[in-house]
Formats: structure tokens, C-alpha cells, sequence
């Protein structure tokens, strides 16, 4: 599953976010599931991942009954932070209300799909910072393909 685009949208009163028509067609429920997990990430953004994604993803880590000191603190933070949402019948999502404020996300966001997940980030700063990443996307693939 391969997410792309972005789109503007609200989240409700009642925390509830709407997945883009754009990215719903991305994503096959039959195929995928109906849960995704929400994961907060620095910098004020939601990493949301289709379940058997994120179960995947999961899967690939060594296990360990002795992990390193770093390996047992990234795994308490990222599996205790992480919670699992179900789609509702009208393709929305209720974002945890700790993850609304760790990130500080306002109601105005952008749903940028991100291969193999969506995040949702403060629209107002995604704006502010398109042209930043559209400059800067070529020294980006030079880091990354010198790795």
C-alpha cells in the first residue's frame, strides 16, 4: 500500500478526524482492517499507521528477553504512546485527546500520505514550511541515497 497526496482538513469537537476520500481509496478495508494505530510524534505530528502495517513494522525488531538500555526505552515509548483507532461507518477516526495535546494540533491539519502511513500535521506550519521542503528535496535524496 503506497500512501501519497495531501489534503486539508478539520478535526471535529469531538476529536474526530475524517481520512481523506483521496487516501480511504489507498487503503482496502477488506485487505487492511479497519484499525489503524496513532502514534505522536515530535515536531507536533500524528503518525497514523494501518494496523497490520504497524504489526508488521513491529515484527521486523529483534526481540529480546535482555534488551539494551536504548532498545528497552524506544520500545516503552513508542508501544506505550502508540493506541489503536477503529474507522467509524463514516471513515473517521477519534484521535486520542493525550496525542492532541503532546503534538499541540489545532483543528485545522493536513493529511500527508507518507508511503506506508499517514501523518497529520498543523496545517498553518505545513504551509509555512512547503516551500522550505520542496527547495530542500534535492539534498534530501543526496543524504539519503549516501547512506
Amino acid at each position: 500500500m503506497l500512501f501519497t497526496g495531501h489534503a486539508e482538513h478539520t478535526i471535529d469537537a469531538k476529536q474526530r478526524l475524517s481520512l481523506p476520500k483521496k487516501h480511504r481509496a489507498q487503503w482496502d478495508p477488506e485487505e487492511h482492517g479497519d484499525q489503524w494505530y496513532c502514534v505522536p510524534w515530535p515536531n507536533g505530528i500524528l503518525r497514523l499507521y494501518p494496523a497490520k502495517t504497524f504489526q508488521r513494522l513491529a515484527e521486523k525488531s529483534a526481540e529480546s528477553l535482555t534488551p539494551n538500555e536504548d532498545e528497552s526505552e524506544l520500545e516503552a515509548t513508542l508501544y506505550g504512546l502508540a493506541e489503536m483507532l477503529t474507522v467509524d461507518g463514516q471513515g473517521r477516526i477519534m484521535l486520542p485527546k493525550e496525542h492532541l495535546e503532546m503534538t499541540g494540533l489545532g483543528r485545522a491539519v493536513v493529511v500527508v500520505g507518507v508511503r506506508n502511513r499517514l501523518e497529520i500535521h498543523d496545517l498553518e506550519g505545513w504551509q509555512a514550511e512547503r516551500a522550505r521542503r520542496f527547495a530542500d528535496l534535492p539534498n534530501l535524496v543526496r543524504k539519503v541515497d549516501s547512506k
